[in-house]
């Protein structure tokens, strides 16, 4: 018989959501990170008492909230005194490996009782930006909390210099080298994200944590509107993650022995099966080997799956990481699954209208998937966090049933999928000259709704990899978004220190 001591199980949930918070009225990240923590008590059936006893606080970190130790500031709200405190930088993944973390250690016998805490909170602090007015959040917390995972930048100067500066500039460099890959016409490839979405609407507006709980249609997605203006080519408004959102959520992980000691019922229970995380060996958007591949979150999948001893057939509920179509598609594409798959790829409604981005949006997704694990007994979920740009991924299962076999973990293959895979950044050359054909591409538009910068990712016909801007003629980059423009050769000139791609 299994070790109750080293079996984990998330014992409750707790989420929030903030829409009408204003920079007049709003609640603080500990605030919001100590109501969910509470919340989360109430919901395992043991109260606030128990988390006097925890042993472990992980919190994700929160975009402008930058306290000494946050875990240790949460503590003391809380009355508990953990012994280890962990935190984290900036990631989308970072909530589930978190999750991970807390289980993998509960296995090995180093923590019995653990919380799992992050919030977003960038509404109220943009609008305080914007107003030039400084918030009083609470600082301080003596000590250190361990980090996880690191805080690297995900983009670096020359990529920002030619416009790759936020997600809605490079996602869709990786959605439109992906279509083409798979031989989608334009029209057809919008239609297709439409359709991905729409369905994720339709869970959004049963999900009383969404931010946007509406359900819209294919066609109301991806048609460009006054209200839904085009971002970067191909995404409109409604296809992008929601950013400025103030929500919350946070788990209870502890050991079976621990759900046992504290009374909480076996219907709370939901068991983590195992879980894995990896991220690009070409860390650089602009060096990737294949913008259409994405070897480590294909590694994390594999691994995760091979943890908790399931094929991803006998999965039954998804949460993938949906900041933007083309990653729920790489997904799909990952694991072999029809993008039509009935069973969905979302528990929540997904980042752009559940919400919550930044780097907690996990926390929300793992909280539902307890939920809909314990209303569909011996069921099992799938969930996935993905760090800036296809760059970091994490993965869990969990079941409401107790998993068979060896312990759980945590650790990726000795053999991985990325083995027979290129993985090494293919570095941009410094000043390339002569023709180039295009690997990827996106139009940059204004907040006007028109076009302003066109981003060419390609090789020269000497193999080389270039990074170039098209002309910014308004007119030239409406007519470069009509028609698929992967594969297409052109001819690179420098211009005031920068190198522009033009069509041949």
């Amino acid at each position: 018989m299994k070790d109750e001591n080293r079996i984990p199980v998330i014992i409750g949930t707790g989420q929030l959501v903030d829409r009408n918070a204003t920079i007049e009225r709003y609640l603080e990240p500990l605030e919001m990170l100590t109501r969910t923590a509470q919340s989360a008590a109430e919901d395992a059936g043991a109260g606030p008492k128990l988390l006097q006893e925890l042993d472990t606080i992980a919190l994700v970190g929160i975009v402008g909230w930058h306290p000494q130790n946050a875990p240790r500031l949460l503590g003391e709200k809380l009355g508990a005194h953990p012994a280890k405190e962990f935190t984290t930088g900036t990631g989308g993944q970072m909530g589930v490996s978190l999750t991970n973390l807390v289980a993998s250690r509960i296995v090995e016998g180093e923590s019995a009782l653990a919380l799992v805490g992050g919030s977003n909170n960038l509404k109220v602090l943009m609008q305080a930006i914007g107003e030039k007015v400084r918030l009083p959040w609470v600082r301080g917390g003596q000590g250190q909390a361990e980090l996880v995972d690191g805080d690297e930048a995900g983009t670096n100067e020359l990529e920002e210099e030619y416009g790759m500066k936020m997600p809605p500039d490079v996602y869709p460099l990786f959605e439109n080298a992906l279509r083409a890959k798979l031989g989608l016409n334009i029209e057809a490839h919008r239609k297709r994200m439409g359709d991905l979405f729409a369905r994720f609407t339709r869970v959004a507006v049963n999900n009383p944590y969404a931010w946007f709980p509406l359900e819209r249609s294919s066609a109301e997605l991806t048609k460009v509107t006054d209200t839904n203006r085009m971002i970067s080519w191909p995404y409109t408004k409604y296809l992008n993650a929601i950013l400025n959102t103030e929500q919350a959520a946070s788990l209870l992980v502890c050991s079976v022995a621990k759900a046992r000691s504290l009374g909480i019922p076996e219907s709370k229970w939901v068991y983590w099966w195992g879980g894995a995380k990896s991220q690009e060996k070409a860390w650089w958007t602009s060096e990737r080997p294949d913008f259409a591949a994405c070897p480590a979150m294909q590694d994390t999948m594999t691994s995760t799956l091979a943890n908790a001893g399931v094929d991803v057939s006998e999965i039954d509920h998804i949460d993938f990481y949906s900041c933007f179509p083309v990653a729920v598609e790489m997904a799909c594409e990952v694991l072999g699954l029809d993008i039509a798959d009935p069973r969905g790829f979302t528990v929540t409604g997904g980042l752009p209208y559940a919400g919550g981005p930044a780097s907690a949006y996990t926390l929300h997704s793992l909280a539902t998937m307890v939920g809909r694990l314990r209303d569909n007994p011996g069921d099992k979920g799938l969930v996935t966090g993905n760090g800036w740009y296809l760059t970091k991924h994490s993965a869990a299962v969990l079941s409401s049933a107790p998993k068979t076999g060896a312990l759980p973990g945590s650790r990726l293959l000795d053999k991985l999928p990325s083995a027979d895979m290129p993985t090494a950044p293919i570095a941009v050359a410094d000043a390339p000259t002569g023709e180039g054909v295009i690997e990827t591409y996106t139009v940059a538009y204004g907040r006007d709704g028109k076009p302003d910068r066109g981003i060419v990712l390609g090789r020269t016909t000497g193999g080389q990899r270039f990074l170039a801007n098209t002309p910014g003629d308004p007119s030239m980059l409406e007519e470069f978004v009509l028609q698929e423009r992967v594969g297409q050769t052109g001819r690179l000139r420098h211009q005031d220190g920068m190198l522009v791609f033009e069509l041949g």
